[in-house]
């Protein structure tokens, strides 16, 4: 049984508890006491047979076509994110490039966000490690956006994590985001959500679920950034073709809402700490020429912008 096997079927039994009769156009009978979907009520959905739709979810199934799970993608009610990361379990990851170093950057990307003197600006790879920033962010968030600090183990850090709606709102995507975007084989991938699971429940109930999104970035600057009431953070993201999971981050203002009110740090620091050339992990306690392609929204509003290229020239 083949790792992606697993992880199709583990995807598909995740999408499939999510859904309820209702949500398909099912009649939910009296005493009904599964969560979720049947098997055979997706199989028959989706139009294949039930044993074999079983078969996918015991990840027996090494090669389904296409066509199939194009049919239980709309039999499961999946969203353009998380048809395309099906897509991408179907015809296996695309594997990280070994020329380039776990945690590597575009030098001449980096330049740029180090010129960027008049807004926070940082790197963040497919894992959510800061891989580069500019003064003001680092100055900012605290030292939150230093080059080594991983913003999801931030974002559940006991000290920073709150129970507001908007915090739930911001982790979850940013959880969900976290799938889209990296390598399930990659070991760094694995000790941070081995971290988190072990240590918060509430991520470790969203990573079971299997979400996906494809934004995620924004939404852990929104809570890097801490605001007074009434005011908020607004972030572009910028895909980095190059280093696929990279995202360049810009953060700035909202003009209509606070706009007398600067960017400022959090009020109290954070921890820092990490394992090996990492500055901090936020767990132990310590205080604290390639393009881009803009794919995000306000972290509030969630206003979609164009998705055309902006080149950087610098490399």
């Amino acid at each position: 049984m083949s790792a992606r096997a697993v992880r199709i079927g583990d995807f598909l039994r995740a999408r499939r508890g999510a859904l309820q009769p209702e949500d398909v156009g099912l009649v939910r009978e009296p005493g009904r006491r599964v969560p979720g979907l049947r098997r055979e009520e997706v199989a028959d959905l989706a139009g294949i047979s039930a044993e074999y739709y079983l078969r996918l979810e015991q990840g027996r199934d090494h090669c389904p076509s296409p066509q199939v799970m194009a049919a239980i993608a709309r039999a499961l009610r999946l969203d353009a994110a998380a048809r395309g990361y099906l897509s991408r379990l179907i015809t296996d990851f695309l594997r990280r490039d070994e020329s380039r170093t776990e945690g590597s950057v575009d030098p001449g990307l980096a330049l740029l966000v180090d010129r960027l003197v008049d807004v926070p600006a940082f790197i963040a790879d497919a894992n959510r490690d800061v891989v580069a920033s500019n003064a003001l962010a680092r100055t900012v968030s605290g030292g939150v956006l230093a080059p080594g600090r991983n913003l999801l183990l931030h974002a559940f850090d006991p000290r920073v994590k709150t129970p507001t709606p908007e915090w739930e709102r911001s982790a979850r995507r940013a959880v969900a985001a976290l799938r889209w975007s990296s390598d399930p084989d990659d070991p760094r991938l694995q000790e941070v959500i081995g971290t988190l699971a072990v240590r918060d429940d509430d991520f470790r109930r969203w990573w079971s679920a299997h979400e996906v999104a494809v934004t995620g970035v924004v939404d852990l600057a929104s809570i890097v950034l801490a605001r007074p009431p009434g005011t908020r953070v607004d972030c572009q993201e910028f895909s980095v073709p190059e280093h696929p999971g990279h995202v360049l981050a810009i953060v700035h203002d909202d003009s209509t809402v606070g706009a007398d009110v600067p960017v400022r740090a959090p009020a109290s620091p954070v921890a820092r700490g990490g394992p090996g050339h990492r500055q901090a992990d936020a767990d132990d306690g310590e205080q604290p020429s390639s393009g881009v392609h803009q794919r995000s929204s306000s972290t509030c509003t969630r206003r979609e912008r164009s998705s055309s290229p902006m080149r950087a020239k610098i490399s």
